[in-house]
């Protein structure tokens, strides 16, 4: 079952469930959950290793970040490739998970956001893979609503999450084994 904006800003209250909200989220949300908000643009550079036992992503370069009360921008030129951080950070308990969808006018520009799912026990900011794979650059101000986020029970309770990309960390900076 999805959760409600009622429910959900229950939550926030009460548990943090995500913090760094807008204004317009922690007063008049849009449909049945959060619009999150652009923060951080990375490029990925050097390779990356995804073996059975031990994984080790690209080194990222910060090319742009939110600061408030700024209006930068970045341009995704067509075929450019970048990792996004949002603003703010989620706080999953064991008995929700979320899933992530772009905002329509990503895609109706040209954007291909690549999102997953948060797993129970996930704690940080969120990190998303951003292409533009339409014909026309698009500007994007940091801070702009991006993707949207809808939180889900999760029947029994699910297993926390245990991975090393808790915390929000964007890239790790040697080859780890996997847990």
């Amino acid at each position: 079952m999805i959760l409600g904006p009622q429910k959900l800003l229950e939550l926030v209250k009460k548990i943090n469930l995500v913090t760094n909200l807008s204004e317009r989220e922690l007063t008049n949300p849009e449909g049945a959950g959060f619009d999150l908000r652009i923060g951080e643009v990375y490029k990925i550079k050097g390779s990356a290793f995804l073996g059975e036992e031990e994984r080790k992503t690209p080194d990222v370069v910060l090319v742009k970040k939110y600061e408030e009360g700024k209006k930068n921008k970045i341009v995704i030129k067509p075929g450019d490739f970048y990792l996004t951080k949002t603003i703010e950070d989620v706080n999953m308990p064991d008995d929700l998970t979320a899933s992530i969808t772009p905002r329509s006018t990503t895609y109706r520009s040209g954007l291909v956001l690549r999102t997953g799912n948060v797993p129970p026990g996930y704690c940080g900011g969120l990190t998303f893979g951003l292409t533009n794979e339409g014909p026309v650059n698009v500007t994007i101000e940091m801070g702009a609503r991006f993707v949207h986020i809808q939180f889900s029970e999760v029947m029994g309770k699910g297993n926390m999450y245990r991975g090393q990309w808790q915390g929000g960390r964007v890239s790790a900076t040697k080859k780890e084994k996997q847990v």
